[in-house]
């Protein structure tokens, strides 16, 4: 039997790398599925929401397999799959969906009905429906000919891999951040956070036609990324509301759109304490966005959030300046992205060069699956790097 190892979640600020059973084309129920494929994992990415469950914020057992971004080539398929072949290399939406029930067939695959008995959503590595992680050698997907994203030529998709491991979680997700928040043509945004996220949204907003693209955080270090990258950047670490800053860019206080990507772990924002408070973003947004300006919410909330600072927050309760913003009459969407929405026309922009600039401003780094531990330290102190790991040396045999 060939062996598997991957990260594994040990409690909160601990992982190890452990070995794991080979998957099987069994589902978490211990049901057969043979519409399934095993993958020998090409690249897996250390994600910012993978953080959350790092800090102890997202509720995830001790012992779960870690990760969601996952890029890999199929060496096993299940009787029932019919499309998808052994040799494709594929990418792997973070969200486990069925392809059969009302929400997937809406396009809706971020709220499946059918991949977690507990709630109307399934994630690998997530505690969501209890689909392990892809921070391994090897990776069962379920539904294979649904959820995998065959990339059309392998030697080209590897020429280009530091930007199409990106298809499986933070580049449609900024993307989808932004098209909730209607950027477009001509349109201002104010972006709040540039991590890894932050930084596809900023790239995506570009991508879309977005004039003034105006990024937010409290590390320099990532600030100075996308500054250099072309945007313009806002420090929340300082005194400065927000609004005051947009205003020392734009000439306005406020923008046309807005895109959450920090979520609950939130830092300032105007607050003097400089303390956490998981509120914070979203009431910004509020403040900054014009009347009948829309917001995309895709940075994680949870109504179990262990760690927080107050008994509140651990419930997921906020306080929020709703009463203010109401009469702007805004638009809000949150949740996860539905990655399948938006990753076939990504793959297609990157494979014919129309995001040459995703690179630059996303900053990736390749590591072997021995060094997460190690990785997730470093992302945690702030790094402005997007951490690959690539469990085979694949990237390097590529090369």
């Amino acid at each position: 039997m060939v062996s598997n190892r991957g990260v594994v979640y040990m409690g909160p600020w601990k992982v190890e790398v452990k070995n794991l059973d080979f998957p099987k084309l069994i589902d978490p129920r211990g049901n057969k599925a043979d519409h399934g494929a095993i993958l020998k994992i090409v690249t897996t990415n250390i994600c910012g929401s993978d953080q959350h469950i790092y800090h102890g914020r997202f509720a995830a057992p001790v012992g779960m397999q870690l990760g969601h971004e996952m890029t890999g080539e199929v060496i096993e398929v299940g009787r029932d799959v019919q499309f998808i072949h052994v040799g494709d290399l594929c990418s792997v939406p973070f969200n486990v969906s069925c392809g059969r029930c009302r929400n997937c067939k809406e396009r809706h695959t971020d709220v499946c009905m059918n991949v977690n008995p507990e709630v109307d959503c399934g994630a690998y590595g997530f505690n969501l429906g209890d689909w392990q992680g892809g921070q391994s050698e090897y990776l069962m997907v379920p539904y294979a000919d649904w959820n995998l994203l065959k990339f059309p030529d392998k030697d080209q998709a590897m020429s280009k891999i530091r930007d199409l491991t990106l298809l499986s979680d933070i580049l449609p997700t900024g993307f989808h951040g932004c098209i909730e928040a209607r950027v477009g043509s001509g349109s201002t945004v104010y972006i709040a956070g540039a991590g890894p996220v932050g930084r596809c949204a900023a790239a995506s907003a570009r991508f879309l036609g977005a004039s003034c693209i105006i990024v937010g955080d409290r590390n320099q270090e990532r600030l100075d990324l996308v500054k250099k990258a072309g945007y313009e950047t806002v420090d929340t670490r300082k005194d400065t509301p927000v609004a005051d800053q947009i205003e020392a860019i734009l000439g306005e206080r406020e923008v046309d759109s807005g895109v959450d990507c920090v979520g609950l772990e939130a830092h300032g924002y105007g607050r003097e304490d400089g303390e956490e408070h998981s509120e914070a973003i979203l009431n910004t947004l509020f403040e900054v966005v014009r009347a009948g300006g829309a917001m995309g919410i895709p940075g994680i909330y949870t109504d179990a959030d262990p760690g927080a600072k107050t008994d509140m927050a651990k419930q997921g309760l906020l306080p929020l300046t709703f009463s203010k913003a109401w009469i702007k009459s805004p638009s809000l969407t949150a949740g996860q992205a539905p990655i399948m929405k938006y990753n076939r026309q990504l793959m297609m922009a990157i494979l014919w060069d129309r995001m040459p600039y995703l690179s630059e401003v996303v900053n990736t780094e390749i590591i072997s699956l021995d060094q997460a531990p190690e990785a997730y330290r470093i992302f945690s102190d702030g790094s402005p790097k997007k951490f690959v790991i690539d469990p085979h040396g694949s990237t390097k045999k590529a090369a």
